[in-house]
């Protein structure tokens, strides 16, 4: 599947985005779905996953009560509003893809097939 990721800015902290991810290509609905993110000379880690109904989430603890994960599989859609934005969130954000029978999304990156080219946060203090 190919992804599209948008929505990335610039915005001060406490202030929210809403991080789109567009498919094409295949069945999404049998997709899981997760956004990771990666700061400049840190690894890329895992920030929220979606289930392929969009029945089970799960979030890093770094965005809990701070980003809901979302989708809709009519528009082939994953998005990932992200509220109270801190400084500490900037990076480019990436969403990726994997056709799994699995129920949750999981948090591990390699475990992805397919990736999203990034859209940049920027969290100015």
């Amino acid at each position: 599947v190919q992804l599209q990721a948008s929505g990335g800015g610039l915005v001060h902290a406490g202030g929210s985005l809403r991080l789109s991810c567009r498919a094409s290509g295949r069945t999404f609905s049998s997709y899981l779905v997760g956004w990771f993110r990666q700061a400049p000379g840190k690894e890329r880690e895992f920030v929220a996953g979606i289930s392929r109904s969009g029945g089970v989430k799960n979030y890093a603890d770094f965005v809990k009560g701070r980003g809901i994960i979302s989708r809709d599989n009519a528009k082939n859609a994953v998005d990932l509003q992200m509220n109270d934005l801190k400084p500490e969130d900037t990076a480019v954000y990436y969403c990726a893809a994997r056709e799994s029978p699995a129920v949750a999304a999981p948090r591990g990156a390699v475990l992805y097939t397919d990736w999203g080219q990034g859209t940049l946060v920027t969290v100015s203090s």
